[in-house]
């Protein structure tokens, strides 16, 4: 079984044993721990993961949405066949929908809520993600440093931002990346305030370690280490029967080896790798998986 498998369904495991039953804003309950850390050697293996189909394409290009597009607008990802942001949408009329449980009174309540961000913010998911990386010029001061200097010790992407909180549809799960060079190797630490397990941690942790992949590759490094911490590791109570298959499947079924990632040689520049729904210079290779599992997602 690929590494990444055997850590991730470690995780689900604890979380199923040990983690407690709460309440949320999306009215679905979770299995949560507070807390878990996990690390990788990228030059060992690259995480994708085998014990269900990893839709890496979409992954793909919701990273390269907010790290080289720079993008809050939605419909960058429709037009590329990627709808994994609809649900966070800003209508048309500048105003976002959702049933979701609010605070009343010392209650939880369950709501339809109506929030007007202005119509300036139609079809996005206001200042968050990729808004924030090109407000802050946060990737392009991150490659500077990496071409010019390595050893700097505030190689930092910090996309929680208090000042545009209010006018973010939901702010960022993984909010922070701190990135260094040792030993030639591009190495990277990532936080993750919020995480959907079944869901968002397989995306997440692809997304990364491509990013990583990327940016070593157009800094003249190779790639090291991905550290990965998360608080509120969750699992949503209406995705345990598919996790517990997940785990069936990596105990009793045929173990797949991790595929391998291609990137163009021919590229330099971190914004000329093709972004169109082809992905003509990012190319997962040899990627084997024991089929699709349909986990609900929670607004």
């Amino acid at each position: 079984m690929a590494l990444w498998d055997k850590e991730y369904l470690k995780l689900c495991k604890e979380i199923l044993k040990e983690g407690e039953e709460v309440e949320n804003r999306t009215g679905i309950n979770t299995i949560t721990i507070p807390d878990y850390h996990f690390k990788f050697n990228l030059e060992e293996e690259f995480p994708f993961l085998t014990t269900k189909k990893l839709f890496y394409r979409r992954a793909i290009l919701e990273m390269l949405w907010i790290y080289q597009v720079q993008s809050n607008d939605v419909r960058w990802l429709q037009n590329r066949g990627v709808h994994i942001w609809d649900k966070w949408e800003i209508g048309e009329d500048g105003k976002w929908r959702a049933n979701q449980n609010v605070i009343e009174n010392g209650n939880i309540v369950k709501k339809d809520i109506v929030k007007d961000f202005g119509k300036e913010y139609a079809h996005t998911i206001g200042t968050a993600y990729g808004w924030i990386v090109r407000e802050y010029n946060q990737m392009n001061n991150l490659i500077y440093k990496l071409k010019n200097n390595p050893t700097d010790r505030r190689k930092v992407i910090n996309l929680w931002q208090d000042a545009h909180l209010d006018t973010a549809v939901l702010p960022s799960c993984v909010w922070s990346s701190v990135w260094n060079v040792n030993k030639g190797r591009l190495n990277a630490w990532v936080n993750q305030r919020s995480c959907d397990v079944p869901l968002g941690l397989p995306f997440n942790v692809t997304q990364y370690s491509v990013l990583l992949y990327m940016l070593a590759h157009v800094c003249g490094f190779k790639p090291g280490t991905l550290n990965w911490e998360i608080s509120d590791a969750h699992i949503y109570v209406n995705q345990i029967d598919g996790i517990k298959e997940q785990i069936r499947r990596g105990e009793e079924l045929e173990d797949l080896p991790a595929p391998e990632l291609w990137l163009n040689p021919e590229i330099k520049d971190f914004y000329d790798f093709d972004n169109s729904k082809d992905l003509k210079d990012i190319k997962v290779l040899k990627y084997k998986h024991h089929g699709k599992i349909n986990f609900p997602i929670s607004q």
